[in-house]
């Protein structure tokens, strides 16, 4: 899967979860902007578990400020040799 790949379906998964515009939805945008809780991102942790198949690590979050963040981690996650998507 490429990064282009799993930006779309980050996207799309933000947007049905959290009931958000995709037009909003770009790499730059920043959780805080978008109005995401601490809430809001335990489900998208969750959400991306079961996307990934491996468990999120809270030190690999602390860094996670934008939605290229999130791509980002999980196209290293998928790097890792998980094929679940």
């Amino acid at each position: 899967m490429d990064r282009q790949q799993i930006y779309d379906k980050v996207t799309q998964l933000m947007a049905d979860l959290f009931d958000l515009d995709r037009a909003s939805l770009t790499p730059e945008a920043q959780f805080q902007d978008l109005g995401l809780t601490s809430i809001d991102a335990i489900d998208l942790v969750v959400e991306l578990q079961t996307m990934t198949g491996r468990k999120v690590s809270e030190a690999g979050l602390k860094n996670v400020r934008t939605i290229g963040d999130i791509v980002t981690l999980v196209q290293e996650h998928l790097a890792q040799g998980q094929t679940t998507v």
